[in-house]
């Protein structure tokens, strides 16, 4: 435990020191947690450790209500409060230093129990993950991790699409959207079990247009953990999947060669209700409503649906541009391959960033998919001399033509 390691002081032996003494001892645990992160060592200023020492010295014990008991007991009460105080001191102490060096990976563990289905969890959970093929040749959200205020503008070859958050909850981001996926897959399997029912001469209910999942439902769908920050995030990604909305102008001529301008503008989501909440004050279940964009392209009358199956591992997806790439590699190399230049990714991503810094985060995804693969797909820059070239191929797949030169070696 951190607290052992670091062998922290109680709050009484914290009390008796001078305040020169407090600061030098804090700095002196800031010091170690550097040391152990590796980085250079970082002065705290006094605004930091004043707030530190508040912290350290606060009296937080009445709950154990230790004139009620004595003996070992309230040794044990004494030494559990230390312990807690011990590991929250350790906790704060990170907030107070500058944040680590931020790793290349773009993945993230998966949740301890996240092979259990939880009781309450229908069986959509293991439904494959689908996606609308029709968004997945650009980012319908923003690469920030908040958000962020502001509009994204598609200027593709056959359309302009063009992508709003709302003025107070901004633009939805990559994993907001993971909640229309959830969406979308749930809506794909109460459709293909609809299919089966009507081949058998039953009369089933068409799916309907209204999704009614459980907070936990959702989290766990999307391989997240299930503590209460989570709750929260959930709360305020439905806000901005409501309030972001997708505009597209269709820049396809018609059959006899004439210009045609068709806009369809649609929400990530329509309506959304919060039905329960939990005696934590946590969403307990939701209503959304699934757009007619939604609706219509995975319950056709011709049963084919415009919408892609997933890998599950693009929920531990952590950077949002690797979430962007392997979308992309999904619909365009498929089961075969696909190439793009950097200049059409940064188009394509919406990124913000200048060019030289979408070309060093590509970099890096690459380089860190050869050791961490990117789900499902290999990924290699080809130096085309005008430009760089992102490469996306199936793994393990021979194209034609191409010897399997694992098979040989």
């Amino acid at each position: 435990m951190a607290s052992k390691k670091l062998n922290l002081k109680s709050r009484e032996a914290f009390a008796e020191l001078s305040l020169h003494h407090k600061n030098a001892y804090l700095q002196e645990v800031a010091g170690l947690i550097i040391a152990v992160r590796g980085e250079d060592p970082v002065e705290l200023d006094k605004d930091a450790l004043a707030r530190l020492r508040r912290y350290y010295s606060r009296r937080s014990m009445a709950d154990l209500r230790l004139n009620e008991v004595g003996g070992p007991l309230r040794r044990t009460f004494e030494s559990l409060a230390d312990g807690i105080r011990s590991d929250e001191v350790v906790t704060l102490l990170k907030h107070e230093l500058p944040a680590p060096r931020r790793s290349a990976a773009f993945s993230r563990p998966a949740p301890i129990d996240d092979a259990q289905l939880m009781f309450f969890v229908p069986s959509v959970h293991d439904a494959p993950l689908k996606d609308d093929f029709n968004l997945m040749d650009i980012a319908p959200f923003a690469l920030s991790k908040s958000g962020g205020a502001g509009v994204i503008r598609y200027e593709l070859k056959d359309s302009i699409i063009t992508i709003e958050g709302g003025a107070e909850v901004g633009l939805a981001t990559a994993y907001d959207y993971d909640i229309v996926i959830n969406m979308i897959s749930h809506l794909a399997e109460a459709t293909r079990r609809f299919r089966i029912d009507e081949a058998k001469g039953l009369k089933p209910s068409i799916p309907p247009q209204v999704y009614r999942p459980a907070a936990a439902e959702i989290l766990k769908f999307c391989r997240r953990e299930l503590g209460g920050k989570q709750y929260e995030d959930l709360e305020r990604a439905l806000a901005r999947l409501q309030a972001t909305n997708i505009r597209i102008t269709n820049l396809k001529g018609d059959r006899k060669g004439r210009d045609r301008r068709a806009t369809e503008s649609f929400p990530l989501i329509g309506r959304y209700k919060v039905v329960s909440r939990t005696n934590q004050d946590r969403i307990g279940q939701v209503e959304i409503e699934i757009p007619g964009w939604v609706y219509e392209g995975v319950v056709r009358p011709d049963g084919k649906p415009t919408i892609l199956t997933l890998n599950p591992d693009y929920f531990l997806l952590s950077r949002p541009i690797a979430r962007f790439i392997y979308r992309l590699a999904r619909k365009a190399a498929g089961d075969t391959t696909a190439f793009y230049s950097l200049k059409e990714l940064h188009k394509r991503s919406g990124a913000k960033g200048p060019m030289r810094k979408f070309r060093q985060t590509i970099e890096e995804i690459v380089e860190t998919a050869k050791t961490t693969p990117l789900p499902d797909y290999d990924l290699n820059l080809e130096d085309r001399g005008h430009d760089l070239v992102l490469h996306m191929r199936k793994r393990n797949k021979s194209l034609p033509g191409e010897m399997d030169l694992a098979a040989i070696a």
